[in-house]
């Protein structure tokens, strides 16, 4: 169909085609017109943030903030497939809020909590376009200006231990630094999203975050290089989920479900709380980031 399209206005589909693939390429009017009609159906719905806050122990320091989150919404029932009409979300992102709960137990399990304020946020509408991140970025409870970091959950890794833990965006803030460390402790290392041209990054919910600045982790299916598994083993799987279960009415629990590596995962993302909130120095947007201008602002000015 874009072949003809290009043909009907008089244009080489094959040679634009090569044309766009350099840096150079400008674009082209064909010269045609069309004609769409649209027909949309409207409607309101009132949904919910929850959040929850352990303060820190701190007198000082408890004023700041981390915050942890994940999206607690998912499809409910929508068109049947196969007779099915429940979407359950379970990995997408129950598993994620399965974390979150996770994190604010061991949070209040410890004996002294940490010097700052730690925010437990299970945000609505990721769904719908991370509209309860974006609410909260523009009316946030605790300031963005004091918030040192949000770390992310958006689907765990539910296929087993892993050698790598995959955080979006490798490269841009020195919260990775942190990962790292904590992950080498662990004899694990850190690798980027492999599936980067998808825009991972863009897309979840501490991206509402990032662009006010704050800077920011987030992980969606975080594992690569499993351990006892053939080579290319995180792509057949991931591959699978979003074929076969991703926004689907089957993205439920699965009985071969191996849950070893959302352990590791979570212990690990704890290590790397704890040490922000307790840590002497902020974390901070690497040098070329595109939001670390905008963090750099907010510190001078003291708001958000």
């Amino acid at each position: 169909l874009a072949k003809r399209l290009f043909a009907n206005g008089r244009k080489d589909f094959t040679a634009l085609e090569h044309a766009a693939r350099t840096r150079e390429f400008r674009p082209v009017a064909l010269g045609g017109t069309a004609t769409i009609t649209v027909r949309n159906a409207v409607r309101r719905i009132q949904s919910r943030n929850v959040v929850a806050r352990l303060d820190g122990s701190d007198a000082v320091l408890k004023n700041e903030y981390v915050v942890m989150s994940a999206h607690w919404d998912a499809f409910g029932i929508g068109r049947a497939i196969n007779g099915d009409s429940i979407y359950n979300g379970a990995l997408d992102d129950a598993t994620g809020v399965a974390w979150l709960l996770a994190q604010a137990r061991a949070f209040k399990a410890l004996a002294v909590p940490p010097k700052r304020t730690i925010i437990f946020l299970a945000v609505t509408a990721e769904e719908a376009g991370l509209l309860g991140a974006r609410w909260y970025g523009e009316h946030p409870l605790y300031p963005l200006a004091k918030t040192l970091a949000n770390i992310n959950m958006d689907a765990m890794n539910t296929y087993g231990r892993t050698k790598a833990i995959v955080s979006l965006g490798v490269g841009q803030t020195s919260l990775e630094d942190v990962l790292a460390r904590e992950a080498a402790k662990d004899s694990r290392v850190v690798k980027p999203d492999p599936e980067s041209e998808k825009g991972y990054f863009y897309r979840a919910d501490h991206f509402e975050f990032a662009r006010h600045g704050v800077p920011a982790l987030s992980f969606l299916f975080p594992g690569t290089d499993y351990l006892g598994k053939p080579a290319g083993y995180e792509q057949k799987v991931r591959g699978d989920y979003i074929a076969r279960d991703y926004h689907k009415p089957t993205d439920d629990v699965k009985t071969d479900w191996d849950l070893a590596g959302v352990v590791d995962d979570t212990r690990l993302l704890f290590r790397v709380a704890c040490e922000v909130a307790d840590g002497s120095t902020w974390p901070t947007w690497n040098t070329g980031s595109e939001f670390r201008a905008r963090r750099e602002k907010a510190l001078a000015t003291g708001k958000q």
